[in-house]
């Protein structure tokens, strides 16, 4: 359910939001996950590489990029290829010594697995999930469920020596589920990559899931900078909250609601905006619709 606005307040947050869009949005794609996926040329590659990419986009920025340089170093100028012909046995040693906060080299190598696995089921990403899609789902989370369920009921005897990932295996960590409670950001963000238009940031390469459809990506920066902004009163970051901001967000531009999840995030990642610097405050490129900054000058 959205949160309760005023038409000017709308109109008013869509116009800050649509300046910072549009002016800042290119300022942080280095610093940026995404940033991997705009090194290939082909959707096959730019699809891949985004499911890699966002599926360890969690932790800090810096820490995030230098093992996704890791990765794509090792796999070359296509992923797409790369991961087709990876055999776990095989070439799991390439990628020795890998570790990304508690996901280590045998869960990247079920991730390689299974986006394999998709591949040669589908023809690609796009065709296994359409599988799932469910046009008439307002919020993504049948959709989301039964495609995170099927991925991690593959067939993983390669990667762990048996059908399943092991009890104490953290590789369903990266295929969560809203049925869970989980936020699904790292999901969310993918789906935001492939979906959303070609607008130099996200990369428009899928043509049959909407992105009126789409459900923001929450992490701290969006949970935090959200409730600053109005867009939700939840306190806590989980799949209910990312439901109503983006509800919200819906009533700025209700065919494309989280073109503003890009430009909101990278003010706490690459603007460092914490809320709790008052002279900082004032400088912020969202100073004027912002509550927090009311709530610094009480």
């Amino acid at each position: 359910m959205a949160i309760s606005m005023e038409k000017h307040v709308v109109a008013s947050l869509k116009k800050v939001l649509d300046s910072i869009a549009s002016q800042k949005s290119k300022q942080y794609l280095a610093n940026d996950p995404l940033s991997f996926c705009h090194r290939f040329t082909s959707s096959a590659d730019r699809e891949v590489a985004a499911l890699i990419a966002s599926s360890f986009a969690y932790g800090n920025v810096a820490v995030i990029l230098k093992n996704l340089e890791k990765i794509f170093v090792i796999l070359g100028d296509s992923p797409a290829e790369a991961v087709d012909s990876y055999l776990p046995g095989r070439d799991r040693e390439r990628f020795k010594g890998f570790k990304h906060r508690f996901n280590d080299v045998q869960d990247l190598s079920a991730l390689l697995w299974s986006i394999q696995t998709m591949r040669k089921k589908s023809g690609s990403i796009e065709q296994f999930f359409l599988q799932f899609y469910d046009r008439a789902d307002p919020n993504m989370t049948t959709s989301l469920n039964c495609f995170c369920r099927e991925i991690l009921s593959f067939d993983y005897t390669p990667v762990f020596g048996q059908k399943s990932p092991p009890a104490d295996s953290y590789f369903p960590f990266l295929f969560p589920s809203p049925s869970a409670g989980s936020a699904c950001k790292r999901l969310c963000m993918f789906l935001r990559w492939v979906v959303r238009c070609n607008d130099g940031i996200d990369l428009g390469l899928w043509n049959s899931v909407s992105s009126g459809d789409l459900i923001i990506p929450v992490d701290t920066h969006i949970s935090r900078i959200s409730r600053y902004l109005g867009l939700t009163c939840r306190k806590q970051a989980d799949w209910k909250m990312a439901q109503e901001i983006t509800s919200t967000l819906r009533m700025l531009d209700p065919a494309d609601p989280v073109k503003y999840d890009f430009s909101i995030a990278h003010l706490g990642i690459s603007e460092h905006c914490n809320g709790a610097d008052p002279a900082a405050c004032q400088k912020c490129t969202i100073v004027s619709v912002c509550g927090q900054t009311l709530r610094n000058r009480l």
